[in-house]
């Protein structure tokens, strides 16, 4: 089983750059954010809770979206590996999925990191807000709250795994196909050995 985190800032371009990877690696995609904007069209109680965080650009609680993680992987026993998108977000989350992901015998095997300037950042966060319906990429305001919250909060995950050397930094700006060749490259290096 072969593990990915792919990280980077909102609007770097996980969703994009996942998708093909869970079609050419044959991986089971998780999104935290996917899980939850189902929780918020289907109006659960978890959703609506959510939906109120997210709006003010904050994140959900840990303990939330460790549940989720815990229930998708149990849901899946016998994946190739797993593509873990806009998770973990703190160090408390990377010590709890190391913790169920060693449970099941398997570890992570690289941080794909995707490096894009906060200017890019926000001229796709606010495109992306005209199409998508998306309420948090309605606001520039809320977009840049969104932005300072990731460099906070989330960048620490990076020192996290670079203490484990499983941190590679992809440059994010560029055409879909050179940031997916980049991506690829990374990871056919870890499988090869």
């Amino acid at each position: 089983m072969f593990n990915i985190i792919l990280f980077g800032p909102p609007g770097s371009g996980k969703g994009t750059q996942s998708a093909r990877l869970v079609e050419k690696y044959g991986l089971i995609h998780l999104s935290t954010g996917d899980l939850l904007r189902s929780e918020i069209s289907r109006q659960t109680k978890l959703g609506l809770e959510a939906k109120t965080i997210m709006d003010r650009g904050e994140l959900v609680p840990d303990v939330v979206v460790v549940g989720m993680i815990a229930s998708a992987l149990e849901a899946n026993p016998g994946a190739n590996g797993f593509l873990f998108d806009g998770f973990p977000r703190t160090v408390a989350q990377s010590e709890a999925l190391d913790t169920l992901l060693q449970e099941k015998g398997t570890s992570i095997g690289v941080v794909l990191a995707l490096e894009v300037s906060e200017q890019e950042l926000v001229k796709r966060l606010l495109n992306r807000g005209l199409t998508s319906g998306r309420s948090d990429d309605n606001s520039e305001e809320v977009v840049r709250a969104r932005i300072a919250e990731y460099h906070k909060k989330t960048s620490v995950v990076a020192g996290y795994y670079q203490q484990f050397n499983k941190v590679v930094n992809i440059q994010g700006e560029g055409t879909v196909e050179e940031i997916f060749f980049l991506l690829c490259s990374e990871i056919d290096n870890r499988l090869s050995y």
